[in-house]
């Protein structure tokens, strides 16, 4: 019975997590972890009853051996003195008595060592169990936090894929599109001030050219006329 047992718990120690082959759990590590940290706990505390049940087994037999062998003393004792007084028919009873209970007391020797080990054995196993529950605990907690850490980049890193860089770049160039217009515009407007500048400057000069002409003519004219009355006068 006990190797059966410490089998199991030898596959327990070994295969618990086999728990997370589950596709949800995959999903949802915590609750493969919750599950796995209980089954082990479950697992723990029937293993704590059976050791107890082996520690019990292992006083029973303790007892029996103790009021074995006081019997024994008790019949060596009884065999010394019914040899001393002769009476040998009594000795004879109880030699057979003795052998009995010496065949007895091996058995249950035998019966307290193997007792013993299997205590041992599953104290250790007790231990060793104890051991992964709170190295899953651990590992829990770090897995966990790793995998909150891990979806909160996987979050920002679709933010940042899903943004339009593009777009607010399209849209900034239609922005100095936009500008360059509106300086060649007013380049425009002052270039064409200064046309109509030039234009009117222009008429002016030929204005006044053709009014210094005239003036020219008038005085000609004024000259001219002098000269012919001088010359009417003489």
């Amino acid at each position: 019975m006990s190797l059966n047992l410490f089998t199991r718990l030898g596959n327990l120690v070994r295969g618990f997590m086999s728990l997370f082959v589950s596709g949800i759990e995959q999903q949802h590590p915590e609750i493969a972890y919750e599950n796995a940290i209980n089954t082990m706990i479950a697992k723990y505390n029937k293993l704590k009853n059976a050791t107890a049940g082996l520690i019990r087994l292992r006083e029973d037999a303790a007892d029996r051996l103790q009021k074995a062998q006081a019997q024994q003393h008790e019949l060596t004792a009884m065999l010394e003195q019914a040899m001393a007084e002769g009476q040998d028919d009594i000795a004879v009873e109880l030699i057979e008595r003795k052998d009995a209970i010496d065949a007895e007391i091996a058995s249950l020797q035998a019966e307290m060592e193997a007792a013993e080990k299997d205590v041992g054995t599953a104290k250790t196993a007790l231990t060793e169990v104890k051991g992964e529950i709170a190295k899953l605990k651990a590992e829990k907690d770090r897995m966990l936090a790793k995998m909150q850490s891990a979806q909160a980049r996987v979050r920002i890193q679709d933010q940042l894929e899903g943004l339009s860089v593009d777009a607010e770049l399209r849209a900034l160039e239609n922005v100095r599109t936009g500008i360059k217009d509106t300086i060649a515009k007013a380049k425009l407007g002052d270039e064409l001030r200064e046309s109509d500048l030039d234009v009117r400057l222009k008429s002016l000069r030929t204005n006044s050219s053709k009014a210094s002409a005239r003036n020219k003519l008038e005085a000609l004219k004024k000259e001219r006329a002098g000269q012919a009355g001088a010359d009417r006068t003489i």
